[in-house]
Formats: structure tokens, C-alpha cells, sequence
């Protein structure tokens, strides 16, 4: 049975959309990373798609700023990430600890 998470804070379809394009481009940062193994075929894969994932998070921040949503609420923000397990996967992105490899 899995646990139970915490309800995602209320956000709007704009801020939704930058949560999502967010954790798709950290995603693909993380297969990318040269210091975690991999295949340099995965990490080209990940290189390309990252390009068009770029866009799509240009694009809804762009939305937002069109409907007048210039305001990054960190704190509102920081809670969807941690619903949605951003604290692991952007870890991925991140120096592994030494000897860890």
C-alpha cells in the first residue's frame, strides 16, 4: 500500500504547466549528468529531447507572464515539487557523493 501524500497546493493551469515542463527538463538533466554512469547514446537521446523540453518551460512561462501571473510563488511552488518527489529527482542533477559513482 502506498503512503499517503500531502494534497498539491492549488495552482493555476499556467503555474501546473511550469511544475510539469520543470521536472520533465530536470529529468532529462539528471540522464544527461557525465558524473552518474550511463551510455553516451542515452545521454544524447536525453540532450535532444531536452531541447524541445527547454521550449515547452520557455512557453509556459511565457503563458504565464501573457495572463498577467508574474509572480513566482517559491513557497507554493516548492510544495508542488515535494508532492511530485522534486527533491529526488533533482538530485539526480547533482554531483553524487564521492566514491558513490
Amino acid at each position: 500500500m502506498l503512503p499517503d501524500l500531502p494534497p498539491l497546493p492549488a495552482l493555476t493551469r499556467a503555474e501546473g504547466e511550469l511544475i510539469d515542463r520543470y521536472l520533465e527538463a530536470v529529468d532529462l538533466l539528471g540522464r544527461i549528468n557525465p558524473a552518474r554512469p550511463g551510455d553516451t547514446y542515452g545521454g544524447l537521446r536525453a540532450a535532444q529531447a531536452l531541447v524541445r523540453k527547454a521550449a515547452e518551460l520557455r512557453d509556459a512561462l511565457a503563458l504565464m507572464h501573457r495572463r498577467g501571473e508574474t509572480e513566482l510563488h517559491g513557497d507554493t511552488l516548492a510544495r508542488a515539487l515535494r508532492v511530485l518527489d522534486g527533491e529526488r529527482r533533482a538530485a539526480r542533477v547533482a554531483l553524487p557523493p564521492d566514491g558513490a559513482g
